[in-house]
C-alpha cells in the first residue's frame, strides 16, 4: 500500500490508479470493514486525525481531482464522504521534506522503469506535496517502511 504524499499531478498513470485503489482499501480499513491491513504503517498519519475516514476521503478526492483533469473517471460514489465534506473539513496534515524526498526518489525509480517519458518530465521538477499536506522540515516519517 502506498498512499503518496506527492501531488497527484506528479504521479504517473500507474501510481495515480494504484493510489486510488489502495486509498479505497485504506478507507475500508479505517471504517473497520476489513480485517486485512489494519496495522499497515501507511495508515498511521490518518489515524492521528480526529476523523481518519474523513482524512483518507480528503486524500482520495485530491487524487480524483487530478484524474478528472486527465480525463479519467474515478467513481467518487465509492467515497464515504463527499467532496464538500472533505473541503469543509479543512483537514491538513504535515509531511516532512525528508518523507517527500524519499517518496520522490521512489517515484522516479518506478517511472524510470515503467514510464520513461513521464520520468523525463519529472527529473527537472521538485516534488510537490498532495494538496492536503503541509511540508515541514524533518526526516523520513517513522511509519515509512523501506
Amino acid at each position: 500500500m502506498r498512499l503518496w504524499s506527492i501531488d497527484p499531478a506528479q504521479l504517473d498513470r500507474a501510481a495515480l490508479i494504484a493510489g486510488w485503489r489502495e486509498g479505497l482499501l485504506a478507507q475500508k480499513v479505517l471504517r473497520g470493514a476489513t480485517r486485512g491491513y489494519r496495522n499497515h504503517p501507511q495508515l498511521t498519519r490518518f489515524r492521528e486525525l480526529d476523523d481518519p475516514v474523513l482524512g483518507v476521503a480528503t486524500w482520495l478526492h485530491g487524487l480524483a481531482d487530478d484524474a478528472d483533469r486527465r480525463g479519467y473517471r474515478f467513481d467518487r460514489t465509492r467515497l464515504v464522504r463527499t467532496a464538500e465534506e472533505a473541503s469543509a473539513g479543512g483537514l491538513r496534515l504535515p509531511v516532512t521534506d525528508g518523507q517527500l524526498g524519499h517518496e520522490w526518489t521512489h517515484l522516479l525509480a518506478k517511472c524510470e522503469a515503467r514510464s520513461p517519458d513521464w520520468h523525463a518530465a519529472l527529473v527537472p521538477q521538485r516534488p510537490r506535496a498532495h494538496p492536503m499536506l503541509d511540508v515541514v522540515a524533518g526526516p523520513v516519517a517513522d511509519w515509512e517502511r523501506a
